[in-house]
């Protein structure tokens, strides 16, 4: 008896709480070191208890690996994953967990094209957007007009708004340049609509510039006037006002006699500016010498009109400019056409994109397919019988 009951404990498997620390280590490890796809069927763990024995193992849903990182949506964010920038052979993929039977869809020809032609047209774009933002942000550091009070409120500067502009181009390029390259729905959606934004903004500039031609024309002497009363209160009206009249060869608003208005040109100024024009009204600036002499205009107030046309342009810059208005105005109009032409061509181009893409994420899915991946496996009912395991040879 002594030796049968012996023989029985030998028999029986010890219990991890009797089993030595070395061999229950030793079991652990190889129980969770064996992956499941190297277990054959039939076998178990031995972490596994007697009563979970003649059940059937877990079916682990493993999707294929893709080059996409990140992690497998679930169904309900299926539509969210369609903004990544992966193939929709691997999103299938990844979301039904079976690998796509056949050749993997792909654009036609034209949808190929339209795609490329999207990229090319709008990387010039890109390029020049980025390159008006850091200029603006440059001349915004050079000139300190972004100081260092950040609550305050934002610099009336030039450069201010060719640096938004810059940055709002250099978007809308990029969105549809990284949009069309990677397939992207969401990035061709967000192209669309800044361009379908631009439009709208011409539109309404484009209108009121036809509905207040005659006013604006009216006021162009009363803003020279007002620029020259400020000509040295603002470094960048100063330097637009020069070129006005350096350009079309005038001084002043109506006549010369308007830098009167100016704090320092006026005669009863006690500085040493009093009764002079600035360099830009002189005829000869420069004086036969390689920089500007900025004295040249010094004492022409005084003089009468026949002594002053010898020095500086006697003529107002107000009808001068109307003139240069009404002759380019054609190629102001033909230019602006040309921009929404463009914009437009874009616009359809990126829906003809978008719907070859909408056709092709349809026809990778299918409505079988859709109709499988949204059924997932289907797991046995609790009641039912479990499958019979095929005899192992």
């Amino acid at each position: 008896m002594h030796r049968l009951a012996q023989g029985r404990s030998q028999d029986q498997p010890s219990s991890p709480a009797t089993e030595e620390p070395a061999n229950l280590s030793r079991r652990l490890f190889w129980g969770l070191s064996v992956p499941a796809s190297r277990m054959e069927e039939g076998e178990r763990s031995p972490l596994l208890s007697q009563e979970t024995a003649g059940q059937k193992p877990l079916s682990v849903h493993r999707p294929p690996t893709s080059g996409c990182l990140g992690p497998v949506p679930r169904e309900d964010q299926a539509e969210a994953w369609g903004c990544s920038c992966c193939p929709p052979e691997t999103k299938h993929q990844a979301l039904s967990g079976t690998p796509k039977k056949g050749p993997a869809p792909s654009l036609s020809p034209g949808s190929s094209c339209v795609k490329y032609l999207i990229f090319l047209s709008n990387f010039p774009f890109s390029l020049l957007g980025l390159l008006a933002l850091a200029i603006g942000l440059w001349g915004l550091a050079v000139k300190g007009s972004l100081g260092s009070d950040l609550g305050g409120p934002l610099p009336t500067d030039p450069m201010l708004g060719l640096a938004l502009g810059g940055l709002v181009v250099s978007a809308a390029s990029l969105a549809g340049c990284l949009g069309a390259l990677c397939e992207n729905t969401c990035l061709l959606r967000g192209f669309s609509g800044g361009i379908l934004a631009f439009l709208v903004l011409e539109a309404v500039a484009g209108a009121l510039v036809v509905a207040l031609w005659g006013p604006l024309q009216d006021s162009l002497e009363h803003t020279l006037r007002v620029a020259i009363a400020h000509y040295q209160d603002d470094p960048d009206l100063r330097f637009l006002l020069d070129q006005v009249q350096l350009g079309l060869r005038c001084c002043g608003a109506a006549s010369y006699q308007d830098w009167q208005q100016n704090l320092y040109f006026n005669c009863s100024s006690p500085g040493v500016q009093a009764c002079s024009l600035p360099a830009s009204c002189c005829i000869d600036p420069r004086e036969d010498g390689a920089s500007v002499n900025d004295q040249c205009g010094f004492g022409v107030l005084r003089l009468d009109a026949d002594a002053a046309q010898r020095v500086v342009y006697l003529e107002g810059c107000g009808p001068p400019l109307r003139r240069w208005l009404r002759a380019n105005l054609a190629a102001s109009g033909g230019y602006a056409i040309a921009v929404v032409l463009l914009q437009g061509a874009e616009l359809l181009l990126a829906a003809r994109l978008l719907g070859a893409l909408a056709a092709r994420s349809g026809a990778a899915y299918g409505p079988g397919a859709r109709g499988e991946d949204r059924a997932g496996p289907q797991s046995p009912s609790p009641g039912a019988p479990p499958a019979a395991k095929p005899a192992r040879g």
